[in-house]
Order: structure tokens, then C-alpha cells, then sequence
């Protein structure tokens, strides 16, 4: 039997489907700035960015930050610095629809992770669900680009390493429970941007760049402020409202948005076998998150049983 979960509200859906649209449209971001930006130096300017804009929320209620630098640096190397700068290198190669699709794994990686920590179980509804999303990923891959490993395998290798590292954060996020979720993405985003700045003046050296485009600094300043810090406020207001069940619905939707605006603006070729390996992703969720089995139990109910 599953847990009670929180009925959305209209307001709830609309709220989530702008999450799914700003979360999708920092893969878009990211591939129009990786193109002038390197991936370092990218991470810099999102983390860095969005991390000023939300000090100055929490200063405007009043708030300050928890005196736990150490939780928040790991915090900001695991949820932040890793999968963003491997998502933009992924990008220097892969599309944004492509990108988005394999970040659809980070719940896979997630529930591994936490039955491997012992924080949770791993019943065979979940099991079978992992192994239908990495069935997923396998049909999306190809075996012509595992047998070839060319730079896009390399790439889209990449990309799935950010989502084993979203998968060991919301693991090790569980010790900020009972901390404002504001206050612990503003800590994390600075202590991301406290890891990150040393390895771009050592790495990149920015001083000695080309000036980016006005292309690349608008898709500079949409992931910081659009896709970070503004998506961290929503997503924490829906998650307040409907419940960490429904608010991980996300995922669902973000490939979709992120495909959608990667073919409309880039002119991206979304292909069959990307979207039946969405397609698998996207069932083993499902089956994860219960809420399939929920639906076949409803389906079959008889009205007197």
C-alpha cells in the first residue's frame, strides 16, 4: 500500500510544468554557452550567479545561513561543481534533448545509491524499475556507439556520470532535513562556487578568453537566474505544497521540454530510438515511484472489493 500523497492543485500542476520548462531549458542554455564558454567557466558563472541572486532573497526575509560550511561545500561538489561541469563537457558533443534524456537516470542512480548506504530498500518494484530505465538508456546508446566509442559515447558517458552524482546528493541532502530548503540551496550554491573558482583561474584562466557573444552571456545569465536560481524557488514551493512525491513528477517532464526547445531553437534531430529509450525511462519511474502499480491495482478493483 502506498503512502497518502498530497492531491495537486491546478496551481500545483502549472507551477511544476514551469519547473519542467526551466529545467529543460538549462540544457539549452548550457549547449548555446558551452559553445563559447568552457565547462568550467560555465559552472562558475551559473553556481556564482544564482548564488548571488538567492543571498539577496534570504537577506530581504531576514534569514541567514546555517553555520554548516563543511555539509554545504560536499553538498555543492556532489549536487552542483561534478554534474554541471560533466553536463557541459557532455554538451560540447550532444544535443540538449539528448542530454536531458539521459539526466532521466538520476532516480535510478538515487535509489541504488540509498539501498547501498542502507538509508532504504530495495523492494523488487524498484529493482524492476531500475533495470527497465537502464534498458532505457541501453536502447537511447546504441550498440554501434558502445562498439565505436566515439566522442558522442564519450559525451553521453559524461552526462550519465552527473546523474551518479545527483544520485549520491539527494542521499547525503538528507542530513539538511529539518533546514530551510532556501538556506540549503543558497549554502550549497556557495559552497559550489567556493570549489569552483580556484580550478577556473588555475584550468581556464579567464582573463586570457575571447569576450563570449551576446548569445552566450544571455544563455550565461538564463541558466544562473532562470534555470537555477529562480527553478530552486519553485521547485521548493511545490515541493511545500504537493509533497516530494508529486514534485519529483519532474523528471518526467523535463526530457520532453528540453527535446521540445532543443528541435525548435537548435534545430536538434530527435530520433526513434531517443524517444523509446524516453519511453523506457520513463515506464521504470513509474514503477519506482508505485504510482503504475497504483493505477493497474484502481483499474482492476472490483466496485464491492
Amino acid at each position: 500500500m502506498l503512502p497518502h500523497q498530497t492531491r495537486m492543485t491546478v496551481a500545483d500542476w502549472s507551477a511544476l510544468i514551469a519547473l519542467s520548462v526551466l529545467w529543460g531549458g538549462s540544457f539549452l542554455f548550457g549547449r548555446i554557452a558551452v559553445a563559447e564558454v568552457p565547462p568550467l567557466t560555465l559552472v562558475l558563472c551559473r553556481v556564482g550567479i544564482a548564488a548571488t541572486a538567492l543571498h539577496i532573497i534570504i537577506a530581504a526575509r531576514g534569514q541567514r545561513l546555517p553555520a554548516r560550511w563543511g555539509d554545504f561545500i560536499a553538498m555543492g561538489a556532489l549536487n552542483n561543481l561534478i554534474p554541471f561541469g560533466l553536463i557541459f563537457f557532455g554538451q560540447l558533443e550532444i544535443g540538449a534533448g539528448l542530454a536531458a534524456v539521459i539526466n532521466g537516470m538520476t532516480p535510478f542512480w538515487s535509489a541504488l545509491i540509498a539501498r547501498g548506504a542502507g538509508v532504504e530498500s530495495l523492494p523488487p518494484h524498484k529493482l524492476l524499475g531500475i533495470a527497465i530505465g537502464f534498458c532505457g538508456l541501453a536502447v537511447m546508446i546504441g550498440p554501434a556507439a558502445i562498439a565505436g566509442l566515439d566522442a558522442s559515447l564519450i559525451a553521453q558517458i559524461s552526462v550519465l556520470g552527473a546523474t551518479i552524482s545527483y544520485g549520491a546528493a539527494s542521499v547525503f541532502g538528507r542530513r539538511f532535513k529539518g533546514t530551510p530548503p532556501l538556506l540549503t540551496a543558497t549554502g550549497q550554491l556557495t559552497g559550489s562556487t567556493i570549489l569552483v573558482l580556484p580550478l577556473v583561474l588555475l584550468i581556464d584562466q579567464p582573463w586570457t578568453l575571447a569576450m563570449p557573444g551576446p548569445t552566450a552571456i544571455g544563455a550565461v545569465f538564463g541558466l544562473a537566474l532562470l534555470a537555477t536560481a529562480l527553478a530552486y524557488i519553485l521547485f521548493f514551493r511545490v515541493l511545500s505544497s504537493a509533497g516530494s512525491t508529486n514534485v519529483s513528477l519532474v523528471t518526467l517532464l523535463i526530457p520532453v521540454s528540453a527535446m521540445a526547445m532543443g528541435a525548435i531553437f537548435l534545430d536538434e534531430i530527435v530520433t526513434g530510438r531517443q524517444i523509446g529509450g524516453m519511453a523506457l525511462i520513463a515506464v521504470g519511474l513509474a514503477v519506482i515511484d508505485g504510482r503504475l502499480q497504483e493505477v493497474l491495482r484502481r483499474a482492476h478493483r472490483t466496485p464491492d472489493g
